[in-house]
């Protein structure tokens, strides 16, 4: 895992392992074509992609997103190639 990612993914881990949500899971890729704009995360059936830069930033993903419902739109990223 590169530019920053490696503590993103561990709170993230950590959180949802702390607070199991049935219908997530989680899978570790590569930089899905966009490493300049890393690290990433996709929201699937959704398609929404983030940016988190902080461990708050996966902290507020996993709340509103995934518990509340509601995409945390500062930290959406439209991807270019």
């Amino acid at each position: 895992m590169g530019a920053g990612a490696k503590p993103l993914w561990d709170r993230l881990q950590g959180r949802l392992a702390a607070t199991p949500l049935p219908d997530v899971s989680v899978t570790a890729t590569g930089c899905l074509g966009f490493c300049r704009a890393g690290p990433l995360m996709v929201v699937y059936p959704e398609g929404v992609w983030y940016v988190p830069r902080t461990e708050e930033d996966i902290d507020e993903i996993i709340q509103s997103h995934f518990v509340d419902g509601a995409p945390v739109e500062r930290l959406i990223i439209v991807p270019s190639p």
